[in-house]
């Protein structure tokens, strides 16, 4: 399977999940509202999320999948599925250790990361109660990570992109049935996260086993692949760490904000992540496993091919859809969340936060790529070096962003961004001097075209949304919808038609790409 095609698979799934993702966050705002509750339960998800983002997504797939495609392209499928069996079983081991740990100590915790919440008592207690339901979500899903990983090893990509929608699903569930039989809508949520675990881990579980012999625990041995496993692990959990720590310090400073600034945060970093997961991650995924397998061969010349085209796209994606998010932004909050007790200002604040978040937009699928020419190459240290700086840089933002400015909230999104073309720059600059080139002749071509097509669009955005704007904001129903859906056409069409006239993308070549054919 083409990378293309590999990423348009995880692209697809990723965008539904994204888009029930969506439908999830409409009921909490409506039900909720920018609550202490809401602020609550958002800590509680965080939590797990960001061991997830680290175990999961982060250091584990970075190590896992380019030592079990080497083994798979170099020794046997049997030797890969051996290797597999013991990290499964080592990692479920240790993880199984570590949710015990934290649940012991989830109250200490809690004031240590979230501080501002004991001026409000009543929200403390529920992120405690809350995350001790929702924090065993990260052994099934750092699991599963490791089955998806094998999967899309084996060009499978279908299932583990698929699987965040029993997440959205399961939660939905729960709100909307389960609220009425315990004691709040918050609790109702955290049980939907821990029973999504269970689910995507089945899912997962008999997916492998339809193709290939199942994952299932077996005598641990500290064998030479998982000694080499864990020696990849270690650096990459501190450079996942690192990154994620910018999450973290994000809600240490917004813990001591006013109740509802977390609940703005999350959810324009929702609408944020809906083209970083689409584009960035989709990418990244599919692209991983070719280029290891293109390093562990030595066709060097190949995968710097293989990078750029990775890096071309990512760039004719995301920043028309920075550009479009940043425009529209209002609009879209007002459509997707302003409704029950979600209120106008609510809405007004979530856009404000999520034009800030969109100026990073194209970094952060940008260094999704460029990580992954790493993390190909087996080199997980160097991250971790570059990722301890752009922390100090987002802290230091942040802190003068909070102290120095009035922006509060807008400020932490705008901290976030800015720390993240620092991280490429970086990233850029060092892969540059192991010989993958970033800053080549073509992806300059592509970048002075992008940004002719980009300024049409923008053009064409602000020329529809004068006359539209009204009517968007003071009619209900299904006309909002309606005229939204209008304007992200107009949108992607002025963007597409403009990119093919100039010879930025061949709508046809893309066609027959797709579907794996030769033009």
């Amino acid at each position: 399977m083409s990378v293309l095609k590999s990423t348009a698979v995880v692209g697809a799934f990723t965008l539904l999940s994204r888009i029930t993702g969506f439908v999830r966050d409409a009921f909490m705002l409506a039900l909720l509202g920018a609550s202490p509750l809401l602020d609550a339960f958002i800590i509680a998800f965080k939590f797990p999320n960001f061991f997830r983002r680290i175990s999961a997504e982060g250091a584990f797939s970075a190590a896992f999948i380019p030592l079990y495609a080497g083994i798979s392209a170099t020794q046997s499928q049997q030797t890969a599925q051996d290797f597999a069996r013991q990290a499964f079983t080592i990692m479920g081991l240790l993880l199984l250790g570590f949710v015990c740990a934290f649940e012991l100590f989830t109250p200490a915790l809690m004031k240590v990361f979230a501080p501002g919440f004991k001026d409000t008592p009543e929200r403390l207690e529920m992120a405690i109660s809350f995350t001790r339901i929702t924090f065993p979500y990260i052994l099934l899903i750092s699991l599963s990570s490791l089955m998806g990983g094998v999967l899309n090893t084996l060009g499978k990509f279908a299932a583990w992109s698929a699987a965040p929608l029993l997440l959205n699903i399961l939660m939905i569930a729960s709100l909307l049935l389960l609220s009425p039989f315990v004691s709040n809508q918050g609790t109702a949520l955290s049980w939907g996260v821990l029973s999504a675990g269970i689910a995507q881990f089945l899912l997962l579980w008999l997916v492998l086993a339809r193709v290939q012999s199942p994952l299932y625990p077996i005598r641990p041995r500290i064998t030479r692949g998982i000694k080499t496993l864990f020696s990849k692990m270690l650096p990459g959990i501190i450079g996942a760490g690192v990154f994620q720590i910018n999450v973290f310090v994000d809600i240490w400073i917004g813990s001591f904000l006013a109740v509802g600034s977390l609940t703005y945060l999350h959810a324009a970093d929702r609408l944020n992540q809906l083209p970083l997961s689409v584009i960035g991650i989709a990418i990244s995924t599919a692209f991983l496993p070719t280029l290891s397998k293109l390093f562990q061969t030595q066709q060097h010349e190949k995968a710097q091919a293989q990078f750029t085209q990775a890096l071309s796209y990512a760039l004719i994606l995301t920043l028309p859809a920075a550009c479009a998010l940043f425009i529209l932004a209002h609009p879209i909050a007002k459509v997707l969340f302003e409704r029950g007790a979600f209120t106008s200002a609510d809405t007004l604040a979530t856009a404000h936060t999520l034009q800030a978040f969109v100026v990073g937009l194209p970094a952060y699928v940008l260094a999704k790529v460029l990580s992954t020419g790493f993390f190909a190459r087996q080199n997980t240290i160097t991250p971790v070096r570059i990722g301890c700086m752009c922390v100090g840089v987002n802290f230091t933002l942040n802190i003068f962003f909070m102290f120095q400015t009035s922006l509060g909230y807008v400020g932490i999104a705008l901290a976030t961004a800015l720390s993240s073309w620092v991280n490429v720059l970086f990233l850029s600059i060092r892969l540059n001097k192991d010989h993958i080139h970033v800053f080549t002749r073509p992806i300059g071509l592509v970048v002075g075209k992008i940004i002719g097509a980009c300024a049409t669009m923008l053009l064409v955005l602000q020329l529809a949304l004068a006359p539209l704007k009204p009517l968007v904001f003071h009619h209900q129903g299904i006309w909002p919808w309606a005229l939204l859906f209008a304007l992200v056409a107009l949108g992607l069409l002025s963007y597409f038609v403009c990119a093919h006239l100039i010879k930025l993308l061949d709508l046809k070549t893309i066609y027959q790409r797709a579907r794996g054919r030769r033009k």
